[in-house]
């Protein structure tokens, strides 16, 4: 998959793309929908979404909500088979009318031949274009527009849901919505090293900018995406802010079983499978490590149990 992040001097082969337009967040089962819509067979499939979210934008206090990283989303998308993604600044297209917006991104700039969107699709300056000001402009600009279905926050499918699903410590609930785990994705941290003193030696990770599900314990599945230990494993992993410790930023540390190898400075990819129980504290370590111990055990057999291929596609 090809990323583009402005609409400016797009190549030729890169135009007359088929594009989705949204923030496609987790990209979950609705995402698919729209995406399958916009499929053709002979034009390239592209997404048009945009960096930051325009909720940071216009929220900028919120808590953290976003279900996955730039990175993870394009990712994800690229193995949907989206050829092209055009990831365009917001701040670039804010300002935009209705009218530049179709003309000067989705036709010049762009030059796509077909656009689709949800029905509440709103865009331009003040939120003055929706989907019938799109079409009216697609007729006379060349592109050909498809609305898809409303999936709105009270559908059984939305990133709402899945947010819900995770903060109840429901992975496999959300997992059954978004059509795959949900992944925390990035590269692995140098940290406090404990985890070694202890016999559980860890990849730490940050979760800035992303929704906090139900800290805690979890079973989970990892993703060496670099180098030469790449490959697919089963582990454990903490998500909080280390009680134990006296700490309060949240962080996830990952153990891999049967892992030896080295991951400062690698991308991993922690796919949350079940949750085991709470951030706890302890009277002193021996309490920690019989706890770790029979959280890895468990673990383990719920990995091992999983069909293989596992239903989820990863």
């Amino acid at each position: 998959m090809r990323i583009f992040r402005d609409h400016n001097d797009i190549p030729a082969d890169a135009r007359g793309a088929s594009a989705a337009i949204g923030n496609f967040d987790g990209v979950h089962l609705g995402h698919r929908s729209v995406l399958d819509l916009a499929r053709r067979d002979d034009t390239p499939l592209a997404v048009v979404t945009f960096e930051p979210h325009p909720r940071e934008v216009f929220a900028p206090d919120a808590p953290p909500f976003r279900l996955m990283s730039p990175a993870a989303r394009a990712n994800r998308l690229a193995k949907l088979g989206v050829d092209l993604l055009f990831e365009l600044p917001f701040d670039t297209i804010a300002p935009l009318t209705a009218e530049a917006f179709m003309s000067d991104v989705l036709a010049n700039g762009l030059g796509l031949t077909h656009v689709v969107t949800g029905a509440d699709f709103k865009f331009g300056k003040g939120r003055a274009g929706d989907v019938g000001v799109l079409r009216s402009g697609g007729a006379r600009l060349g592109f050909d527009v498809s609305v898809a279905a409303l999936l709105g926050d009270t559908s059984p499918v939305s990133s709402t849901a899945i947010r819900t699903a995770l903060t109840d410590g429901r992975p496999r609930d959300a997992a059954a919505m978004l059509g795959h785990w949900h992944r925390i994705e990035g590269p692995v941290l140098h940290g406090e090293k404990r985890g070694r003193e202890l016999g559980y030696p860890t990849a730490n990770m940050g979760l800035d900018g992303l929704h906090l599900p139900k800290l805690g314990v979890y079973a989970v599945l990892v993703d060496v995406l670099e180098g030469p230990d790449a490959g697919t494993y089963h582990g454990v992993a903490s998500l909080g802010v280390r009680p134990m410790f006296g700490e309060n930023t949240p962080n996830i540390e990952t153990f891999l079983f049967d892992f030896e190898g080295d991951l400062y400075g690698k991308q991993i990819s922690v796919a949350l499978i079940d949750f085991l129980r709470p951030e706890m504290t302890f009277d002193g370590l021996p309490g920690l490590i019989a706890q770790m111990d029979g959280d890895s055990a468990r673990a383990r057999d719920i990995l091992t149990a999983l069909p293989d291929p596992v239903p989820v596609h990863g």
